[in-house]
């Protein structure tokens, strides 16, 4: 089929980009696929090619306020429960807790990525983010790592803040594979999903969705130290562990800190039971309804640290951890991931 033709349009200028990027992708490194199509090494990170044409869109184009609040993740790594805790935060006087938004809407579409939409990928980025609620701060999101993000987000004269959250790597590795594999082997893809076996292999060559992992995440946490006022890195496990003082965090660093009053009040804990992982997997919203070819409900599995010891074998997880030694021991990066396992669902996505 005509380049052309393939992206659904006459206009010559959009034909010319296509072109443009086909002659990219000849490039470039690229590897086998989680899902879908296969992953192009991008500036250094594994990016899907269909998504890569937009990425590069969104860090010619978008323009982030001020206000904006940016939500910063690799997949599975609590997103979801990450937007859903912001959203609430930052419009919590908008809402009424028996009639909020997040009762009704899955987080991902409330909490847009500024990279990819979700819900047609053929929708042009400013109309997509010209059609968001008119709030102040816009609550946004990305899986892009912090040298990718358009220019607009990191330039020093920008006081947009980024969140980011990061989470031990065999349980992303883990909770990926399961994401991964429902998507491949649903209708819209007819396809053997990949074995656990080789999301490992290329999980510790760094050939992940948005990977290497590391470097993902150590590009965050240098950010974090060397502008700690514009991003705060935030732990999965130290979420789990105490979620009030976290969200109070949270809370503090978007600019939309609790008063006293709210405190007192219980605003902060009926966040976090709205935001909690049993309430969103069963809203019918979140058990029903898709985004694109995604049943919301992949959104959520478990809820729990340590999963990732029920699936990989003892030589699977000692490979990690060597790789993840190896990655962090000359970075200075002080968190050890616990090995702790919890047993039952909490607040976690």
């Amino acid at each position: 089929m005509d380049s052309c033709l393939a992206v659904g349009t006459n206009s010559s200028s959009q034909c010319d980009e296509n072109q443009e990027f086909q002659e990219l992708l000849k490039t470039l490194p690229k590897e086998k696929g989680w899902a879908f199509d296969e992953a192009y090494l991008y500036q250094g990170f594994w990016i899907r090619a269909q998504i890569l044409q937009q990425i590069i869109l969104c860090q010619h184009q978008f323009q982030a306020r001020h206000t904006d609040v940016l939500l910063a993740t690799q997949p599975k790594s609590g997103t979801t429960w990450l937007k859903a805790l912001a959203f609430a935060i930052a419009h919590r006087k908008r809402y009424a807790l028996p009639t909020h938004a997040l009762l009704t809407n899955n987080p991902q579409k409330l909490v847009p990525f500024i990279e990819v939409n979700q819900e047609t990928h053929q929708q042009d980025l400013a109309d997509r983010l010209s059609s968001l609620p008119p709030f102040s701060p816009r609550v946004l999101s990305t899986h892009l790592p912090y040298a990718s993000l358009p220019e607009s987000v990191t330039s020093i004269t920008n006081d947009c803040r980024i969140v980011y959250l990061c989470r031990n790597p065999k349980d992303t590795l883990v909770s990926t594979w399961h994401f991964m594999s429902k998507i491949k082997s649903s209708e819209a893809a007819y396809e053997e999903p990949l074995s656990l076996e080789e999301a490992h292999e290329l999980f510790c060559r760094g050939a992940s969705p948005y990977g290497p992992f590391w470097e993902h995440m150590l590009g965050y946490w240098k950010a974090s130290l060397e502008r700690p006022e514009k991003v705060l890195f935030l732990r999965y496990e130290e979420m789990k562990k105490d979620i009030k003082s976290q969200v109070k965090r949270l809370a503090e660093h978007i600019g939309c800190p609790f008063t006293i009053e709210e405190e007192n009040e219980g605003v902060v804990d009926d966040i976090i039971k709205l935001c909690s992982f049993e309430n969103l997997k069963n809203l019918e919203v979140n058990k029903s309804e898709k985004m694109l070819v995604v049943d919301c409900k992949y959104f959520f599995r478990k809820g729990i640290v340590g999963d990732w010891v029920n699936y990989l074998t003892p030589q699977m997880a000692e490979q990690l951890d060597q790789v993840t030694k190896e990655k962090l021991q000359d970075h200075g990066f002080p968190i050890l991931f616990k090995e702790a396992t919890i047993d039952e669902p909490s607040e976690s996505i």
